[in-house]
């Protein structure tokens, strides 16, 4: 045994950095590589790892400290002989290495990568890629065969081809009240899920071929935490350990299962929806939120009826009721029932039809389907996270800005560290990820996150709501452009549509928006720079918007909150 003196290595043109944080004491057990502190200049931050493993016997610095090159960070009294240097430097990122197939007999033990990433959703492929650009040694660890984890394989995606092929069918119907008269739908069930699957194919294999470009390896398996730096991937039935110096735990989450409803065939989450086995005449969907709106849009414009039940006082929750009460009056066609404030008590199930009741004095309902959409659990709970050391809650993970877990070199993305549960949101903490691993300075810190419901018509919404303001005693300024005095609206048939801007009083910023109508999730993003810029009124409806387009709708609903609009009538003041 002998004694390691951790220094500071040479960090360039830096006389001194920062110790950002520290991650042991003394009388800790360390392995090679594993951190022992964090600097931080300018630029980025760094991770200075312990050369080989052993007990720290004394740590010589803290959060805070200035430092620079060769002050002396830790000693470590070190049981690898073969490792020990008296004078270790941070290794630089190792480079990208050619990928290769791995079967179920493949050996992982001497694999020891930069990065490896659990989940190859969204955020977890966009965090293995980010990672190989930057020169990283990554692999990804998915389930499935195939990459995009539930949002391309069975949600986002086949729910958004499904949603076209709805709005298709009954914009084709409307037309009729404008002078073009369509024959009757005919609806070839096998062609719809022959779109949807080819859809999905061809992002699938667009990935598969990226991450072949970036030299990230795919592991397909199940993985789980065996120590601090070990995963156990479970590959064919055989088990093997796959190496890592930081981890990504990207896993995402899972359909909540109502357990009071029968294991039966005709109940299904959205996943068994998007298989779209068969149109049912009568549907019953639990929970009255985007997911369950989006496929009970899909199934009535299929030809289904369809009952909603939620136990909240409205359906789409975090949405303002004016711009419910428009969706709601623009789908009354789909639904004989939307029982709100309503407990599902029970479902009974018999060869021919599923018999459903509830509280509040409802009738009892009889269907053919019933979908569970009464929200998603995080997958954290399989993981194995306390082999690691990673605190868990309920199946949550903490982290801070840059997406770290309480154990320094581990990171956690998307919808296991909490709300709100989206891919857009997921991408950006996964390139966050990626470059704090690789030694950047980054953070995740947006202002606001956007939300669309992808619905007929479009609902989407960012930042503080006319309700919330309201609830929480928040002074705001509402402003809204109706789409009856849109040009371009009226020409789609849209005229129903609004867009609503919220500012501040006290400063005159916008810090929130939504719009109801077609492509509203598109324009919503407008609404989000403006916020993350300080936008006012002035800004936004000075810039000069193309016309005729429902875009413009946003301009003039800032002219509105400046009192210049000319094209509503004059307010009287």
């Amino acid at each position: 045994m002998s004694n390691v003196e951790i220094l500071v290595p040479d960090l360039g043109d830096f006389k001194e950095v920062l110790v950002a944080e520290v991650f042991v004491k003394p009388g800790d057990v360390v392995a090679p590589e594993q951190p022992i502190a964090a600097v931080e200049t300018d630029k980025a931050t760094m991770d200075i790892p312990s050369p080989s493993s052993g007990k720290v016997v004394s740590v010589e610095v803290a959060v805070g400290d200035k430092i620079g090159k060769g002050s002396l960070l830790a000693v470590v009294e070190t049981t690898d002989t073969s490792n020990a240097e008296t004078s270790p430097t941070a290794s630089p990122p190792a480079s990208a290495v050619p990928a290769k197939t791995l079967d179920a007999g493949a050996d992982f033990s001497s694999s020891a990568y930069d990065l490896v990433v659990i989940g190859g959703g969204p955020g977890g492929y966009s965090a293995a890629f980010r990672a190989a650009d930057l020169g990283l040694k990554v692999a990804l660890v998915e389930r499935y065969e195939t990459l995009g984890g539930v949002c391309l394989n069975v949600g986002c995606i086949p729910s958004k081809a499904l949603l076209h092929i709805s709005a298709v069918k009954e914009e084709a119907e409307r037309m009729a009240a404008h002078g073009v008269t369509f024959g009757p739908a005919v609806i070839d069930l096998e062609k719809v899920r022959e779109f949807k699957t080819a859809t999905i194919r061809k992002l699938t294999d667009g990935l598969a071929g990226m991450a072949k470009a970036r030299k990230v390896e795919i592991i397909t398996g199940v993985a789980k935490f065996s120590g601090t730096h070990h995963l156990t991937v479970s590959v064919d039935g055989a088990e093997k350990r796959l190496e890592f110096k930081s981890c990504v735990v990207a896993a995402g989450s899972s359909p909540v299962a109502l357990p009071f409803l029968p294991n039966d065939p005709r109940i299904v989450n959205s996943t068994g929806a998007l298989a779209l086995a068969a149109i049912p005449s009568r549907m019953l969907v639990i929970g009255g939120g985007i997911i369950g709106l989006e496929m009970a849009t899909v199934y009535s414009a299929l030809g289904a009826r369809v009952d909603v039940v939620e136990q909240l006082e409205g359906i789409l929750a975090g949405v303002d009721r004016d711009l419910v009460g428009i969706w709601q009056k623009r789908n009354a066609h789909r639904f004989d029932r939307i029982m709100v404030s309503t407990k599902l008590e029970a479902v009974a199930a018999n060869e021919t039809a599923l018999a459903a009741s509830f509280d509040g004095g409802h009738e009892e309902g009889v269907y053919d389907l019933v979908l569970q959409a009464a929200g998603r659990r995080p997958n954290g709970g399989s993981l194995n996270l306390e082999a690691a050391g990673v605190i868990g809650e309920k199946g949550f993970i903490r982290v801070d800005q840059q997406m770290r877990t309480n154990v320094a070199h581990i990171y956690a993305i998307g919808d296991i560290v909490g709300q709100p549960m989206l891919a857009h949101k997921a991408v950006h903490e996964g390139h966050v990820a990626a470059e704090s691993v690789a030694g950047h300075k980054a953070a995740f810190d947006p202002m606001v996150i956007p939300s669309v419901a992808y619905l007929d018509p479009e609902i989407a919404w960012v930042g503080i709501t006319e309700d919330a303001a309201k609830s929480e005693g928040i002074a705001v300024k509402v402003a809204r452009f109706p789409w009856a005095a849109s040009g371009r609206a009226i020409a789609n048939g849209a005229d129903y549509g609004m867009t609503k801007l919220i500012f501040a009083k006290d400063t005159g910023r916008i810090v929130g928006g939504a719009i109801i109508g077609p492509n509203a999730g598109d324009m919503i993003g407008e609404v989000c720079l403006a916020i993350e810029l300080g936008a006012d009124a002035i800004d936004i409806g000075k810039t000069i918007h193309p016309h005729p387009t429902l875009g413009e709708t946003i301009g003039m609903a800032a002219e509105v909150a400046e009192g210049v609009c000319t094209d509503l009538p004059p307010v009287r003041r």
